[in-house]
């Protein structure tokens, strides 16, 4: 077992603070110490805790590696001048736009149609299905400003001329709900109360689907964003030459094949899994210009009255 964090990272060798998928740090840390022998301190939660505890203790930094469910957190805290420069040779299979000289990618999630299967609605091609009759008050979605790839999936399709805001006015029309963030979505379709999830989590989808929930996961033919997980080093850290063992080791063959266990596609291109790699989808992107506040706005506009 990993070292719970409570008092425990004073005794480790390493302390990882990252977000999900639940387990997946937990095995990582265990084969890290099989392989090395080094304890590892675990601190797992969702991104924004993990943020938080990160600045509370800005004074006397605790964590060594960070590994984030948001991109943007290794962009801007490179930025910040806060990581520690390390290019793992395991990186070497890692596609260019999903590592820097200072961070990597654990894995990679994308978003999804989520369809509960006994829900008896026609299956779905794309996201403008769920606009139509046959969906009307049966849809969910995550509420983007809650969930980051929330947020990415409606900036990459309201950018789109062919798609636009209509798509999210179409929607609202028809009774889709954004009940929270990603599980609040997800938990309404899986109680059969909703047929469908606009933009579910794939690992979380395909997490339920192992545990015999009746979902059926679809990446719709218009495209789909990602969201790559950032694994970096702290410039605060006391474990520097641990700490880059340890990305080394996610990184390995075995650390690979973890991550592919847990859902997620695996960050290095020759490691594979059962599930789309990046290769079978449609990948959309969002404009770093693109403004959040106002994209996050006009969504709430839309959805006030639901």
């Amino acid at each position: 077992m990993a070292l719970a964090l409570a008092g425990a990272a004073q005794a480790a060798d390493l302390t990882v603070y990252s977000a999900g998928p639940g387990g997946l740090i937990e095995k990582l840390a265990e084969g890290f110490k099989a392989a090395t022998g080094k304890e590892v301190a675990v601190f797992q939660a969702t991104t924004g805790k993990v943020m938080a505890r990160l600045e509370a203790e800005q004074a006397s930094p605790v964590a060594d590696i960070v590994i984030s469910a948001s991109w943007s957190t290794a962009t801007d805290f490179d930025k910040d001048g806060m990581l520690l420069e390390y290019t793992s040779p395991n990186a070497e299979k890692v596609p260019d736009f999903l590592k820097s000289n200072t961070y990597v990618a654990q894995g990679i999630s994308a978003l999804a149609i989520a369809v509960n299967t006994k829900s008896g609605v026609p299956e779905p091609k794309d996201w403008s299905d769920l606009a139509k009759p046959e969906y009307k008050d049966l849809v969910t979605m995550p509420d983007p400003a809650s969930s980051g790839s929330a947020y990415e999936l409606v900036a990459a399709l309201t950018a789109d001329q062919n798609i636009g805001w209509a798509l999210f006015e179409q929607l609202q029309e028809n009774g889709m709900i954004v009940p929270g963030a990603n599980a609040a979505a997800l938990n309404p379709v899986l109680q059969g109360a909703r047929a469908a999830v606009f933009g579910a989590v794939d690992y979380q989808s395909f997490e339920q689907i192992e545990k015999g929930e009746t979902l059926k996961v679809i990446f719709p033919t218009s495209g789909t964003v990602i969201a790559p997980r950032p694994m970096m080093i702290l410039k605060s850290s006391q474990h520097a030459d641990t700490a880059k063992a340890f990305i080394d080791y996610v990184l390995s063959d075995e650390g690979q094949a973890a991550v592919a266990a847990a859902w997620l596609m695996p960050a290095r291109s020759d490691v594979g899994a059962e599930r789309p790699l990046m290769s079978d989808l449609k990948l959309l992107s969002v404009d770093p210009a693109t403004d959040r506040e106002a994209v996050l706005k006009k969504f709430a506009e839309i959805f006030a009255s639901n």
